[in-house]
């Protein structure tokens, strides 16, 4: 068998990423593997209905998300321990980074199922390459905590040597930015990209006043990725 062919397992868990923007960044082994499994994972099935169907991918989808995957863990581990191969996919990227996988992956291998995670879509390593910060060493934050803790995790920031890299939404952009000017100062270098590698795909680099300034100005869309200098 060669490199590029492969022969989908039973009872074998499959972590597909999905593109973050542009359709067309899928890989085509994760085509194949959607094509070929048991049952999909989905974290929003309307979301993800659209990808399959520009693919023409038939396989049944299932729900998963945050809000219920405590509740049916144990029943799709029975299904993969029942013989079934399953996928997990989530609305972009790769299942386990700041969204539904991890707590699936933990029981599947617990319980000795095999697990293998496709490469291919995270939207934090185009936003680090195009940030211009250095990024041979660098720490991921994921989401910040809303509300609870928020303000000692951006105070821990401030003494990060590491460059940094932060998920945030549209609506709280700006906000952000004003909390990273006061707690790290205002010349602090940053990069901000949303829609990668969709049409209006947009990075922003500058000093910490002058990102915030251009997004004061403005109406912000999209998924976010913030990219911070070290100390």
């Amino acid at each position: 068998m060669s490199d590029s062919e492969f022969k989908i397992q039973n009872s074998k868990l499959y972590l597909v990423p999905t593109p973050v923007g542009n359709l067309g960044d899928i890989t085509f082994r994760a085509v194949e593997v959607l094509k070929s499994v048991d049952l999909i994972l989905a974290e929003d099935t309307r979301t993800s209905r659209v990808l399959l169907q520009h693919y023409d991918i038939q396989t049944p989808l299932q729900s998963y998300h945050i809000f219920n995957e405590h509740q049916i863990v144990g029943n799709i581990v029975e299904k993969l321990q029942s013989g079934m191969s399953i996928a997990i996919v989530t609305d972009a990227g790769t299942p386990g980074i700041s969204d539904p996988g991890f707590l699936l992956v933990r029981e599947a291998v617990k319980e000795g199922i095999e697990v293998e995670c496709l490469p291919g879509a995270t939207a934090f390593v185009p936003a680090l390459i195009d940030s211009g910060l250095p990024c041979d060493r660098f720490v991921f934050e994921g989401f910040l905590p809303h509300k609870k803790g928020r303000q000692t995790a951006i105070q821990r920031l401030a003494e990060e040597k590491r460059t940094m890299i932060i998920y945030e939404s549209p609506f709280r952009l700006v906000k952000l930015l004003e909390q990273l000017k006061e707690a790290l100062g205002e010349e602090r270098q940053v990069s901000v990209s949303r829609e990668i590698s969709k049409f209006h795909a947009e990075t922003v680099r500058g000093s910490l006043s002058e990102v915030h300034a251009h997004f004061c100005n403005k109406e912000v869309k999209g998924e976010i990725v913030v990219v911070l200098a070290g100390d």
